[in-house]
């Protein structure tokens, strides 16, 4: 794991803060790569949004007499970090979800199939990482809809999941939008890793650990040195308290 400590020392991925304040700038791509040189590949099935009749709107946990909880990561920054981060996830037996951002994707089109082949869940965080609570609605629309088409060129589905970006919930004409789009739900979570904000690694831990319980959604972020190096250790305190770490839509099901 040490390569992928280093490779993302340096990311700059943006963060989404539960009090909509954003942690860190997005990171400004090196150059413009438009979408159609990468999204021409022939897509390949992939699971698509489904209604959880039980559940809100919004949902922000699963069920509190289970063991499991669903890490959720905010998809954008070095895909070597992300990749690494999988394995890692992997090697301990856990499935995580994945809220990909548009412009990322366009970016770095194999990370998605990389992501689905592991058996993880793959969604929406719009398409540039705005904050989309602010916007008129055709602009949330276009955000919205930007990064499902992304994602259905690349897979074949929209994906299962939206989450807004820069705000830990949506607003009624953003949630409003994301359901006209195809997404029966949003996707928030109850424990916030504040990952973003580059704490360290053991306060990573501490923070993901001291807040979660049967059914937690945690919110994690690819592209930063310290999620990398702290989630061995989340993963293995998670199991031994008996918890499975699990996709959102396992986790619902």
């Amino acid at each position: 794991m040490r390569s992928g400590v280093a490779l993302a020392a340096g990311t700059l991925a943006a963060g989404c803060s539960t009090t909509g304040v954003v942690a860190h700038p997005v990171a400004v791509s090196r150059a413009a790569v438009p979408p159609s040189a990468h999204l021409s590949a022939k897509p390949a099935a992939a699971p698509a949004p489904r209604r959880f009749p039980q559940q809100p709107a919004e949902i922000t946990h699963g069920p509190r007499d289970r063991p499991r909880v669903a890490l959720t990561f905010h998809g954008q920054g070095d895909p070597a970090v992300a990749k690494a981060l999988l394995g890692e996830a992997e090697k301990a037996g856990a499935r995580v979800t994945v809220l990909a951002v548009g412009s990322w994707l366009d970016e770095h089109p194999d990370i998605a199939r990389r992501i689905l082949d592991g058996g993880h869940d793959l969604g929406n965080h719009t398409l540039r990482h705005l904050a989309i609570n602010a916007m008129s609605e055709a602009d949330a629309e276009a955000e919205i809809r930007g990064c499902a088409d992304r994602l259905r060129r690349l897979t074949g589905s929209i994906g299962t999941w939206f989450r807004p970006s820069r705000t830990p919930t949506a607003s009624a004409l953003v949630a409003g939008v994301a359901r006209r789009v195809g997404y029966p739900h949003v996707l928030s979570y109850d424990v916030d890793s504040l990952d973003y904000t580059s704490p360290g690694a053991p306060a990573v831990t501490r923070q993901v650990i001291g807040g979660v319980r049967d059914g937690s959604v945690v919110s994690l972020h690819f592209g930063y040195a310290d999620t990398v190096a702290a989630l061995p250790a989340v993963l293995e305190e998670l199991g031994r308290r008996g918890l499975r770490a699990v996709t959102t839509t396992e986790l619902l099901s």
